[in-house]
């Protein structure tokens, strides 16, 4: 692949909404993402987090077009005795996939990590073990959730 064909990773913007939604409907399998609580709620804070060094919130472009996307939660914790960076969701369009954008989204969270002084990256997922792993990610632990009765979705 040239490299005129690698995508470029920003940090994502409020004109990106569009694009994020339109690859987050292809991402989520558990929820039915909601395009009014997705524009009033929760695309606006999670450009907060990101503002605020509380997540990080990137784009894969192509030229002009966003082609994916990545979020990931910092947390402080107990255990790690610092920071730990969660990547709750990594998107790419579909026809893009196994082509380099995911790996790219990837490595540039890994190195926002770096520089952050956190002090590991997780991702809570079963569907793309094959792929973390050889991004050098270990499987350490079992990831289990409990949905709060009435939440929105």
């Amino acid at each position: 692949m040239s490299s005129a064909a690698e995508p470029t990773v920003r940090p994502a913007t409020r004109t990106d909404a569009n694009a994020v939604f339109r690859l987050l409907r292809d991402f989520a399998t558990t929820y039915r993402p909601d395009r009014a609580r997705y524009e009033a709620v929760t695309f606006p804070e999670v450009l907060r987090a990101a503002a605020e060094h509380r997540a990080e919130f990137l784009v894969a472009e192509r030229g002009t077009q966003v082609v994916g996307y990545a979020y990931a939660a910092r947390m402080p914790t107990l255990f790690a005795g610092g920071t730990v960076l969660e990547l709750l969701e990594l998107a790419v369009d579909a026809p893009l996939r196994g082509h380099g954008t995911g790996s790219r989204l990837v490595r540039e969270v890994q190195d926002r990590a770096r520089r952050a002084g956190d002090t590991e990256v997780t991702v809570p997922t079963r569907r793309a073990v094959d792929f973390y792993r050889r991004l050098d990610f270990t499987e350490t632990a079992t990831f289990l959730k409990w949905p709060v009765p009435g939440a929105g979705m």
